[in-house]
C-alpha cells in the first residue's frame, strides 16, 4: 500500500527569501523520506491554493495535510479543516508547534544573537484570533523557560495581546526600574537588553515588523533548520497512524443494526410477562 501524499501547506508570503526557505523545507522533508510524495500548497498569498490541491487529488488517493505553521489558529481550524472535510480519504496533521525541539531551536537562535543572562526576552509570534494559538505559544514559552533563566514574555504581531511593541516597552521600563517594574522584575538585572526571539518560520511581513518594535536585538527566524523537517514528518506519521486506526473500527458498524430487533424482543418478553401475571392472579399455586 502506498503512503498517503503529504500536502505540506504553508501560509504563503510575498517575501522571496521566505518563500525559498519554505520550499527548501519541503525539499528537506522529501530528502528525509525518499519515495514520499510531498506537494506544495498555501492558505494565503501564494499559489497553489490548498483547496485546489486537495480538489486535484486523483480518485482513491489518500493525503495528509501537514500545516507548516507553528500553532493552532484560523488557518488550521478553518481553512485546512474545510479542505480536508471536502475530500474523503484525506486528513489533517497537527501544526509544527509547540514542540520542545522548537524551544531548543529558539534557544540556539538566542545564543547566535549573543543573548546573555542579563537580557530580557520577548517571544514574538504571528498571532491569531483563535485563543488556542495563544495557548500553544504559552506552552512553547514554558518549554523555553526550562532552557533559560531570562525574564521572558510572549507577544504577538496581530490579533492577540500584548503586541510585540507593547511587550518591548514594558520590559524596557522594567529594565530602567520604571513604573512597570513590579514583582515580576525581581529577576531582571539592570543593564541588560531587550531581545526579541522571532517565533516565526521564515522571513516575511511579520518578521520585518519585529525590527520596528524597539528592541535592541531581533533573532533570525527558525528556518533554515533540519529540525522543522523532522517535526513535519512526525506530524505526518501521527496522522497516518490515526487514519489506519479507522478501518479497525469498521467491523463494529453492523452492531448498530441490533436496536432494530430490540422492539420485537421487548414486545415478546412483555407478552410472556403478561401471561405469567394472568396465570398467577387467576390460577394461583
Amino acid at each position: 500500500m502506498n503512503s498517503p501524499i503529504m500536502i505540506a501547506c504553508a501560509h504563503g508570503t510575498s517575501n522571496t527569501q521566505g518563500a525559498a526557505e519554505v520550499n527548501a523545507l519541503r525539499a528537506a522533508i522529501a530528502e528525509l523520506r525518499p519515495g514520499l510524495d510531498v506537494r506544495e500548497a498555501y492558505v494565503d498569498v501564494q499559489q497553489p491554493d490548498l483547496v485546489d490541491v486537495v480538489a486535484g487529488l486523483q480518485e482513491g488517493e489518500a493525503a495528509v495535510v501537514v500545516p507548516l505553521l507553528l500553532s493552532v489558529g484560523y488557518h488550521v481550524k478553518v481553512d485546512i479543516a474545510r479542505a480536508v472535510k471536502s475530500r474523503p480519504g484525506s486528513a489533517a496533521a497537527a501544526p509544527l508547534g509547540p514542540d520542545p525541539r522548537l524551544a531548543k531551536l529558539l534557544d540556539q537562535r538566542l545564543h547566535e544573537a549573543g543573548t546573555t543572562d542579563n537580557d530580557v526576552i520577548v517571544l514574538a509570534a504571528a498571532g491569531s484570533s483563535n485563543p488556542n494559538a495563544a495557548v500553544s505559544v504559552e506552552e512553547l514559552l514554558g518549554q523555553l523557560r526550562e532552557l533559560r533563566s531570562n525574564r521572558m514574555v510572549a507577544a504577538y504581531g496581530a490579533s492577540a495581546k500584548p503586541s510585540v511593541p507593547d511587550a518591548v516597552a514594558m520590559l524596557r521600563e522594567e529594565l530602567e526600574g520604571g513604573a512597570g517594574a513590579g514583582e515580576s522584575a525581581g529577576a531582571v538585572d539592570v543593564g541588560g537588553r531587550v531581545v526579541i526571539a522571532s517565533y516565526l518560520l521564515a522571513p516575511g511581513f511579520f518578521h520585518d515588523q519585529l525590527a520596528k518594535a524597539g528592541a535592541d536585538v531581533v533573532t533570525e527566524p527558525l528556518l533554515p533548520s533540519p529540525v522543522l523537517a523532522e517535526i513535519a514528518l512526525d506530524r505526518y506519521d501521527a496522522a497516518v497512524a490515526k487514519m489506519n486506526e479507522a478501518p479497525a473500527a469498521a467491523p463494529r458498524e453492523p452492531a448498530a443494526e441490533a436496536p432494530a430487533e430490540a422492539p420485537a424482543n421487548a414486545q415478546e418478553g412483555g407478552f410472556y410477562k403478561a401471561v405469567r401475571r394472568f396465570v398467577t392472579k387467576y390460577f394461583p399455586r
